[in-house]
């Protein structure tokens, strides 16, 4: 904290982040010792005041005035008290920026080794994960790259204690990603073997570190080291990125050979699967298939769909036989997806479903509802709803949705930017693509990518929706909706036309198992219509009154919501609502020949409020 804590007696900052500390460090797993005082002196120097204090305990609490008294009265900055501990170390720790500059200006060394753990001060401060400070001893010439007494260097210690602002900072100021401590180990390698868990290895990796480099005594890489460790989730994250399962160590161990010798029966399945699945893109005819995934599981869901209605529209009667057929066709289908359709590819499945169903809904209508229309105005909605329906998907599929893009020296500035400004945190800065969030955007962990003016990830369409592909997204949602309608009302005039029914003499049971006898497949087609017009027709509804009644996306809206809980929110008061009219038009960027002056924003650049000024907006 910076300032005075002139408040808090020692007992209290004890329990505090923000309080003063002392620093005994023997090991970097118990790296703070305080200084404890006697209970009952606890509040003795706040009662006289602080000119009891001396300069070690002034520092500590930041007193500027008295610190400057005791140095114009002869006290050396530069003199370490009986821990070897020198002024600096202690406002570094306790995040004091103007005592800092202070004894700085006073001849302090900004690289003075101090402690147990002969540790400079930036060593201490990246410690407590002062991010300030770090930035303040670094302009000042403290060097990140000086080894503690430990064999770590700033990032290394940044890596250890998880302090991922100041781990982005160094690394943007220059520091190597790969720079090796005292025994050749990597923040990578460290952050695998030491810190349980997926992070920080998976935000190093964003920065492109080598992951073939070995340390110099054991020669294992990252991969060894987080099998080492039992780490299963760097694990995950460091097959992910590619990492060699070939190298060898000193003793001649494969990572997998590791895994095998600590009886880690999880990290020996995943290391085996990785092994399996590299193995199988040497061959020609899988790294077809692969690229071809979606493909395959496109033309498994027309055949399950097809299976499906031919199964039930069989004329046996043997409710068992068609069950039977039902079951086999699923496990036959099931092997050839998991056995050809990589498991990240069925996160589609979705979307191929929904594409088989509307192509065996379009087959219906054309071959068994169209006949039932007489004239070309009755055949026209579907003709120019299939049109538009596969026109607006493509497009929705096909347009960058407004993913956050910059280079790798774009986002070292933007790092350094944020940190130097004290914004580098999470609600500004997106710790998983790097780059500064702006107004409105969203990280989506389906694309891992942020996107801007962020609406959802939709399954139905395998894409993110987002500010550049939403309102195709909309028109894809009309003409499906369009479609769906029109194959409802095709179907009823089918089963009034080819179906004979008893419904007033028999009741609405009788005449149920009439139409299904009468045509299993037409029923079975009407099924997947309304289960389809039911999700797009609600989803449409959401989306039209989000955008012209609240002018908020659907991450916006529902965020919102959860928050009236706890703060009276109104969904209708926000900045990004101009009212019914001028918001569809900004939504759709319609002039409606003159009528509107639609606002045109680059919210992949919109970091501020400030957007409905003449500079940011501009009529098409």
């Amino acid at each position: 904290m910076e300032g005075s804590g002139g408040g808090c007696g020692e007992r209290e900052c004890k329990n505090h982040s923000h309080g003063p500390l002392g620093l005994h460090g023997h090991s970097w797993s118990k790296m703070y010792e305080e200084k404890d005082l006697p209970e009952e002196q606890d509040v003795l120097p706040f009662v006289g005041g602080y000119s009891n204090f001396d300069i070690v305990k002034a520092t500590q609490y930041g007193l500027l005035d008295r610190c400057q008294e005791l140095v114009e009265a002869g006290y050396d900055v530069r003199q370490p008290d009986k821990e070897n501990v020198t002024l600096l170390h202690w406002a570094a720790i306790n995040n004091r920026l103007d005592l800092v500059k202070f004894f700085i200006s006073k001849g302090a060394v900004v690289d003075q080794l101090g402690g147990d753990l002969n540790s400079t001060p930036l060593h201490w401060a990246v410690r407590q994960g002062h991010l300030s400070m770090v930035i303040l001893l670094l302009k000042c010439g403290a060097d990140p790259t000086l080894i503690d007494g430990e064999g770590y260097s700033s990032l290394h210690l940044a890596v250890l204690f998880q302090h991922m602002p100041v781990i982005a900072y160094l690394i943007s100021k220059g520091q190597s990603v790969d720079s090796a401590d005292r025994n050749g180990q990597t923040p990578l390698m460290l952050s695998a073997h030491k810190v349980i868990g997926m992070e920080p290895t998976r935000f190093l990796l964003k920065f492109n570190p080598s992951i073939k480099v070995v340390d110099d005594i054991e020669k294992n890489t990252a991969l060894h080291w987080a099998v080492i460790a039992g780490n299963i989730s760097a694990v995950d994250v460091l097959l992910e990125a590619g990492s060699s399962l070939d190298i060898k160590n000193i003793k001649g161990d494969r990572p997998l050979d590791l895994a095998h010798q600590t009886k880690n029966r999880l990290l020996t399945h995943l290391l085996s699967e990785e092994e399996k699945i590299r193995a199988r893109k040497t061959s020609r005819f899988l790294r077809i298939l692969e690229k071809n995934e979606f493909l395959l599981l496109l033309v498994s869901s027309l055949t399950l769909i097809w299976a499906i209605g031919y199964v039930a529209d069989l004329n046996s009667d043997s409710w068992l036989l068609k069950g039977s057929l039902l079951v086999f066709i699923f496990v036959i289908l099931s092997l050839f997806a998991r056995q050809f359709v990589g498991f990240n590819k069925l996160k589609y499945f979705p979307v191929a479903f929904m594409l088989g169903s509307v192509f065996w809904i379009s087959w219906t209508c054309f071959i068994r509802f169209l006949p039932d229309f007489s004239g070309t105005v009755s055949q026209l909605p579907f003709f120019l709803g299939m049109v538009g329906l596969f026109y607006y998907f493509y497009k929705t599929v096909r347009t960058d949705p407004g993913f956050i893009k910059t280079t790798e020296e774009e986002n070292k500035k933007n790092i350094i930017d944020l940190g130097e400004s004290g914004c580098l945190d999470f609600r500004t800065f997106c710790t998983s693509c790097l780059v500064k969030k702006p107004l409105r955007s969203m990280h989506c962990h389906t694309c891992n990518s942020c996107v801007a003016r962020y609406d959802q990830h939709c399954i139905w369409i395998g894409r993110c929706i987002g500010v550049g592909n939403h309102s195709y997204f909309v028109l894809f949602l009309f003409f499906l909706t369009m479609v769906n309608i029109w194959a409802i009302y095709g179907t009823i005039l089918y089963w009034s036309e080819h179906c004979t029914t008893t419904y007033r003499e028999d009741g609405a049971w009788i005449s149920f198992t009439q139409i299904v006898s009468c045509s299993p497949w037409v029923l079975y087609i009407f099924t997947l219509i309304f289960f389809h017009t039911s999700w797009a027709t609600l989803l449409l509804i959401l989306q039209l009154y989000q955008i012209s009644f609240l002018g908020l996306t659907s991450h916006e809206r529902i965020t919102l919501w959860s928050k009236r809980s706890k703060h009276p929110v109104s969904l209708r008061k926000t900045p990004y609502n101009h009212g019914c009219l001028q918001n569809l038009a900004d939504f759709f960027t319609c002039r409606c020949f003159g009528m509107f002056k639609p606002n045109i924003i680059d919210w992949t650049k919109q970091y501020t409020l400030t957007f409905h000024t003449v500079k940011d907006v501009h009529p098409v």
